[in-house]
């Protein structure tokens, strides 16, 4: 973490904001005592594409079953230990 006067941040805020960028926080300080932190904001997340599935290998021999959102009967209940 670097700290610099607001002088310095003044003078130097596009170096300031380029290392804060990069990752890096930055304390800026007036007469010796912290004032203010500078810290990246978090990257807005990329909007999903529809059908980005289909870059995973295997995808084609996908095939859909309807029967596993299925309700459970109540001997599967009880086989997989919920009490009926």
């Amino acid at each position: 973490m670097k700290t610099v006067s607001v002088l310095e941040a003044k003078t130097h805020l596009s170096t300031l904001l380029e290392q804060v960028r990069q990752g890096e926080e930055v304390v800026i300080t007036r007469r010796g005592q912290p004032v203010a932190r500078l810290t990246a904001i978090a990257a807005p997340k990329k909007e999903r594409q529809p059908g980005s599935w289909r870059a995973w290998p295997g995808w084609e021999n996908f095939v859909y079953d309807p029967a596993v959102f299925a309700p459970m009967t109540e001997e599967e209940m009880k086989a997989e230990g919920w009490d009926v």
